[in-house]
């Protein structure tokens, strides 16, 4: 039977149902080889050769496609149909040909289909063709980039930045991105501003609101009434005349559909309806490919199949009727630098599988399939048509002009289905307005606008029936995942296979930080960013990064040689390496602090030096590393020991002095790991004073005086037990617990609390109860592991289970434990996902222990022995993890 790869066993299920009987259908489980993590896997002074080696979890793979071939003499590549599927699918030809699984005779193969549907497969099966050259050279050169970059620029930054862990090639530019962001946000200075707004009363009694545009013949711009007291003018005048219905104007006006969804506008769109991080999408997206609902996720195109346009128009009328259907097929052109117009869209397989007929009992993909359904059917909808409706509102001396506008809907199409997310919604929305006739003199409604009125923001006029509104200009947002991947997007960089990845290697690297969806960079982050901009400049640059990519696109293409692109890269950045490598660390952090300059050392209020400390009064501030990143410290340490955040002074100090007990400061700080408090300094009689970190869940934004107290006070004696000692509460290493200890027992008994706040707030019986039940149950540290979830039995026998364990859920079975994605769901997890996690971590078997070789015969005739030398002793052989 022909051997037909793929790469994940959920994919070889569904597939191996499509061919039938007559085919052997296996998983690669992913890439089967990669270059080893050392130096030299890429050897510069040898044309760039690359040193490939197969992991110890794809031997196995590898062993059975190669057990597979011995009884079959054709193998058919069937792996994604983008670049890094025609390279698993070449790294698994290298490596079974060097195994002598592939021989002369092996009849080998390339297939590719964007969806996985009967029709897809069995169409692709009978146009077979050879592994593409150039899509696997564009692989080889991006891998040797990321290489090169990683294990040569990284070790720079260890050396250099103390805390620092590595730098991407992509990774470091995305982070460019969110640093500059947020310096940006820092040096905002926002611009007041004031708008005057009216309620007003039609003759028919209907109310609307008109805002002022024009006073005393002049047209109002934005800043135009920029303090309160040209505010008061206005509402003055708007309040101190007759009104009426100077014209109006209405007009036709359509919307057309957004275009089907490639992978980074799905990954907006993800994010912006459901919140979605990039690689939660992806992940989703992935098994709904795996099933055949889906085409294929990983694209940059928007085109659509002819055969999937004429389907979704004929489904479109089925299901809202003929009206909705536009006369010709809507076409869309890709706008993205660098998009490969080749690829198709991200759609249904089958339009007609509307998402109310497809039973998907995971949450995550039931949402995105109505997504993408719902997006792909919208694409070739009907515009929507709506009437834009303006009214200019004049005072009889035409001193004042105020304007009103709405709009009606006046045929939904394709919004009937859908409307795309926005990322930053307009302050003021249009409504609909009342039926206004030129010429009606209008009356101003008291009272009506007092509910939208705060004392700071606005003031009032006319029985409350005029209102001026306080206005501050807002700084840039912050990103979120679907702006980055836009920003990204629009600049050329990265490519849609990489987006998640890319995202959560900085998060991993704690170079951002993720709050309620932004991204925020951490000082390590920022550090690592302005070093590169100051060294490294060219290749953190957007516009290298983005020509980068385009030369990667023309090797693919075949119009460029792959090594030509290598050599021309590293001839300058290992120069740029061998420079900064000479560098001492204090040279780097001089040059460091100059460039951060005006954002570390603001102007002060009182003109004083803003290099001074402000706590000694006598060192000056300097920009210093540790472990944790950045940070602004004091020339006089250890005497002085001031230091504060690299987001300048006016940010949270690392230091705050929350007030004093006792004769001692207590203070806020902020180490290693993570704030704490503080009673006092240190000094040569008290070099180790008293310290509470915060517990889990305490902001150090609501830390006073009295809580700090609280947690340097600990631990907390609840009361005496009956039979002697003092139970306590306190805060540990592994979190909140009670203790007790009996006269006569050798050591405490500890019991785990769930909340640090129990440890403030347990009475006397609980914490009893709590004392007794572990001192009754010896040895148990932990309650045994529940089960969530059963899965039922894996196909080697034993069941699968969901667990409960004390870091989080995870899937067992037999002795293989694996802890759970944070993206998966206890309750969404599947049979196909279980068995996926299972099989990266699913133990080898043993091999049978090689029999000895019977002891060689004594000689017969009898001579002196010989004198033996030593043994040699051999390296103790690893265990495999």
């Amino acid at each position: 039977m022909p051997v037909v790869v793929v790469e994940s066993p959920a994919k070889a299920k569904t597939i191996n149902k499509y061919l039938g009987k007559n085919f052997t259908v296996l998983a690669s489980y992913g890439h089967v080889r990669d270059l080893p993590a050392k130096n030299g896997s890429v050897d510069t002074d040898a044309d760039f050769e690359m040193t490939w080696e197969i992991g110890a979890d794809s031997r196995k793979h590898v062993k059975a496609i190669a057990d597979a071939l011995k009884t079959d003499d054709t193998l058919i590549l069937a792996t994604d149909p983008d670049r890094e599927g025609e390279a698993i699918s070449w790294h698994l030809q290298e490596a079974l040909t060097k195994r002598k699984a592939i021989k002369k005779s092996t009849a080998v193969s390339r297939v590719t289909f964007n969806a996985i549907t009967q029709k897809a497969v069995t169409e692709a099966m009978k146009n077979p063709r050879q592994v593409d050259a150039p899509l696997v050279e564009a692989y080889l050169a991006r891998r040797a980039l990321d290489y090169l970059v990683g294990f040569n620029l990284s070790p720079v930054l260890w050396r250099k930045l103390p805390g620092a862990r590595s730098a991407g090639r992509v990774q470091s530019v995305c982070l460019r991105l969110i640093v500059e962001r947020e310096t940006e946000i820092e040096a905002f200075n926002p611009q007041e501003y004031w708008t005057v707004k009216a309620l007003l009363e039609t003759p028919r009694g209907q109310a609307f609101e008109a805002r002022l545009t024009q006073l005393s013949g002049k047209k109002l711009d934005k800043f135009d009434l920029h303090d309160k007291i040209g505010a008061e003018m206005a509402v003055a005048a708007v309040s101190s005349r007759g009104l009426h219905v100077d014209t109006v104007e209405a007009k036709p006006a359509s919307r057309n559909p957004s275009a089907p969804f490639m992978t980074s506008t799905l990954q907006q769109e993800a994010s912006r309806k459901f919140g979605f991080g990039a690689r939660q999408t992806m992940n989703s997206a992935q098994r709904l490919y795996e099933a055949g609902l889906i085409t294929y996720m990983r694209t940059d195109g928007i085109d659509m199949a002819p055969e999937a346009v004429t389907q979704t128009r004929e489904a479109i009328a089925d299901r809202y009727g003929d009206k909705y259907v536009p006369k010709s097929p809507r076409i869309y052109k890709n706008k993205a630098k660098n998009a490969q117009e080749a690829h198709e869209c991200i759609r249904p397989t089958d339009m007609f599988a509307a998402p109310d007929k497809v039973n998907l009992s995971d949450k995550d993909q039931a949402r995105l399939y109505d997504l993408i359904w719902k997006r792909t059917i919208a694409a070739q909808m009907e515009g929507a048509r709506m009437e834009r409706t303006t009214v200019d509102i004049t005072s009889d001396d035409r001193e004042v002009v105020l304007r009103a506008t709405g709009q009606v809907v006046v045929f939904d199409g394709f919004m009937a289905v859908y409307t795309e997310g926005r990322d930053d919604v307009d302050e003021d929305d249009e409504g609909r307005l009342p039926q206004i006739t030129q010429g009606d003199a209008l009356k101003r409604i008291a009272g009506g606008l007092t509910d939208q009125a705060t004392d700071k923001t606005a003031l009032m006029g006319d029985n409350d029936s005029v209102m001026g509104l306080q206005h501050h200009t807002n700084p840039p947002p912050r990103y979120t995942e679907a702006t980055l991947v836009k920003r990204m997007e629009e600049l050329g960089i990265g490519r849609p296979s990489t987006y998640a990845s890319v995202l959560s290697t900085i998060v991993e690297r704690e170079y951002v930080k993720k709050e309620q969806n932004r991204l925020i960079p951490e000082d390590k982050g920022r550090i690592v960013t302005i070093f590169l901009m100051n060294f490294f400049r060219k290749y953190v640059g957007y516009e290298f990064t983005a020509d980068l990519e385009a030369e990667l696109d023309e090797v693919s293409a075949g119009e460029r040689d792959y090594k030509e692109v290598l050599g021309r890269f590293w001839r300058d950045f290992s120069a740029a390496i061998g420079e900064t490598s000479e560098l001492r660390i204090s040279e780097v952090l001089d040059k460091l602090d100059d460039a951060l300059a005006p954002q570390l050392y603001p102007a002060r209020d009182d003109g004083s030096d803003p290099r001074v400390c402000p706590k000694c009064g006598e060192g000056s501030l300097h920009l210093k590393t540790s472990r944790s990143g950045g940070f602004v410290g004091c020339s006089n340490y250890p005497e002085c020991r001031f230091t504060r955040p690299i987001s300048g002074e006016g940010a949270e100090s690392y230091e705050k002095v929350l007030g004093q007990d006792n004769g001692d400061d207590i203070s806020l700080r902020s180490g290693r790991f993570g704030p704490y408090v503080q009673r006092g300094e240190v000094t040569e009689e008290n070099k180790k004073p008293k310290r509470a970190s915060l517990p889990k869940g305490w902001a150090p934004e609501s830390i006073d005086l009295e809580k700090a107290l609280t947690l340097l006070n600990l631990p907390r004696e609840i009361g005496m037990h009956p039979d002697g000692g003092a139970i306590s509460s306190n805060l540990g290493r592994f979190g909140p617990y009670v203790m007790h200890q009996l006269p006569d027992e050798e050591k405490p008994i500890y019991a785990n609390l769930t909340n640090p706040d129990e440890v403030f707030e347990i009475g006397m019986n609980h914490a009893m109860e709590l004392i007794t039940h572990k001192r009754e149950n010896p040895g148990r540290g932990r309650a045994a592991a529940k089960a969530l979830k059963e899965l039922g039995d894996h196909p080697d026998g034993g069941a699968i289970k969901i667990m409960d364990g004390k870091y989080g859920p995870y899937v067992k079975w037999e002795k293989v434990n694996v802890t759970l994605p944070k993206e998966i769901k206890p309750d969404d997890i599947t049979v196909e996902q279980a068995l996926e996690l299972i099989a990266t971590k699913k133990p080898a078997k043993k091999k049978p222990a090689a029999k000895k070789k019977p002891a060689a015969k004594k000689a017969a005739a009898k001579k002196p022995a010989a004198k033996k030398k030593p043994a040699a002793k051999k390296p103790a052989a690893k265990k495999d993890d």
